[in-house]
C-alpha cells in the first residue's frame, strides 16, 4: 500500500467509492452495561445489523464493489478456518488465502511493514481490532485473539498476493462470538474522542462521491503532541466501516515520516471519498510513547447540513469497574483494540 495522497490498491479498485486508512495488542474495547442481557450462543442466531448486497459486493448503487463485502474476489477466496470463538475467552483465529485453484497462498507484496492486515469489527462497530496474524509456510495465518461481547462479527483480510500484477484485495467472512447477547446502539456522532487519556479532534466532512480532507489532531492533558512515532510506516492510519453492512475502507495519511514536510503530529491528514451517504465509523490508530492507540468516530455521511463529521468520546459508556478502552498490552490479549 503507498503512503501519501493514495488510496490503497484495493480502495483504487473501487474507483470512486471510499477515497484512501492494526498488530498483536488490542485497544478499543467497549464496555459492557450491567443487567441481565438476552442470550444468544451463536452470532448467527443473534441480532444484527443487516448487510445488504453481501452476495453480489456492490455498494447499493449498481456501481463497484464495496471491500470486505465479499468472501471471494478475482479468484481468491477467504478460508476462515475459525467461524465461531467464546466471548471473553481467548482464542487463536486461523484463516487461510487460497487461490482460483483452491491453493493456499504463500507469497504476499508487504505492504506497511506486513504481508497481511487482519481486521476483525462487531457488526454494532463497537468493538475493533487490528491484527497482525502470523503465517504457516503452509499458507495457514493464525492470530490470538479476545473478543469481549457476544454477538456478530466481521473478519476482514487485507493483502495483495506476490503474483505479478496483482491487486489489494480485501475480504471479508462472517466471525461469530458465542455467549450472552444484548445488543447495541451506534454512538452519537461527536468531534472528539478519548484514546487511553488522549484526546483526538476530527475536522473535515466525509461526502458520498467526492473526496473531502479529514484531520485528526492528538492531544494530551490539553497539550497538543507533536512527537507521534512512525507506526507502519506511517503516523497515523485510518479504518472506515459503513454500518449496516460494513463496507471497508483502509485510508493512508497524505505525507509520510522523512518525506522531509510531514510533521511528526499533532495533525494527521487524510483524504476519503464515501461510496454512498449513511454512518460510519472511523478508527484511527496511532503511537505514542511506545503504544498505538485507537480513537474512535461515528460520522454521518452526507445526510444533513452540520451533521456530517463528527465523533464519540468513548466506544460505549463506562461501566464503574471497566478499564480505561485506550490502553492496552498489544499482544492480542485483549484491552487495547489492536494486535500489532
Amino acid at each position: 500500500m503507498q503512503t501519501g495522497l493514495k488510496i490503497t490498491a484495493f480502495a483504487a479498485a473501487l474507483a470512486a467509492t471510499f477515497g484512501a486508512a492494526y498488530g498483536a495488542g488490542q485497544e478499543l474495547d467497549p464496555v459492557v452495561e450491567d443487567g441481565a442481557p438476552a442470550s444468544a450462543h451463536d452470532e448467527r442466531h443473534a441480532p444484527a445489523s443487516p448487510a445488504p448486497h453481501e452476495s453480489d459486493g456492490h455498494d447499493g448503487h449498481g456501481t463497484t464493489p464495496a471491500g470486505g463485502l465479499q468472501i471471494s474476489e478475482n479468484g481468491y477466496t477467504l478460508d476462515l478456518r475459525t467461524p465461531t470463538v467464546e466471548a471473553g475467552r481467548r482464542a487463536d483465529l486461523r484463516f487461510t488465502v487460497r487461490d482460483a485453484d483452491g491453493r493456499a497462498v504463500t507469497e504476499y507484496q508487504r505492504e506497511h511493514d506486513k504481508e497481511l492486515h487482519l481486521i476483525v469489527a462487531s457488526r454494532d462497530l463497537l468493538t475493533y481490532r487490528h491484527l497482525h496474524p502470523t503465517r504457516a509456510s503452509d499458507g495457514t495465518w493464525s492470530t490470538p485473539v479476545d473478543l469481549p461481547r457476544a454477538g456478530g462479527y466481521r473478519v476482514f483480510a487485507d493483502f495483495t498476493p506476490a503474483t505479478r500484477g496483482a491487486e489489494n484485495l480485501t475480504l471479508g467472512a462472517d466471525l461469530a462470538a458465542s455467549g450472552p447477547y444484548r445488543p447495541q446502539h451506534l454512538p452519537e456522532p461527536r468531534d472528539t474522542a478519548r484514546a487511553g487519556g488522549y484526546e483526538v479532534r476530527l475536522d473535515g466532512a466525509l461526502r458520498p462521491g467526492r473526496g473531502t480532507g479529514l484531520n485528526l489532531t492528538v492531544s494530551r492533558d490539553g497539550k497538543p503532541v507533536t512527537d507521534l512515532q512512525p507506526h507502519l510506516g506511517a503516523y497515523g492510519h485510518l479504518v472506515a466501516l459503513r454500518s449496516g453492512d460494513l463496507a471497508y475502507l483502509h485510508v493512508h495519511p497524505n505525507g509520510e515520516p522523512g518525506d522531509g514536510s510531514t510533521e511528526p503530529g499533532p495533525a494527521v491528514s487524510f483524504t476519503a471519498t464515501a461510496p454512498s451517504a449513511g454512518s460510519y465509523r472511523l478508527f484511527l490508530d496511532f503511537k505514542h510513547d511506545g503504544v498505538v492507540r485507537t480513537a474512535a468516530f461515528t460520522v454521518q455521511a452526507g445526510t444533513r447540513p452540520g451533521a456530517e463529521a463528527g465523533a464519540d468520546a468513548e466506544t460505549s459508556a463506562p461501566a464503574p469497574d471497566a478499564p480505561d478502552s485506550g490502553t492496552g498490552d498489544h499482544d492480542g490479549r485483549g484491552g487495547d483494540g489492536h494486535g500489532h
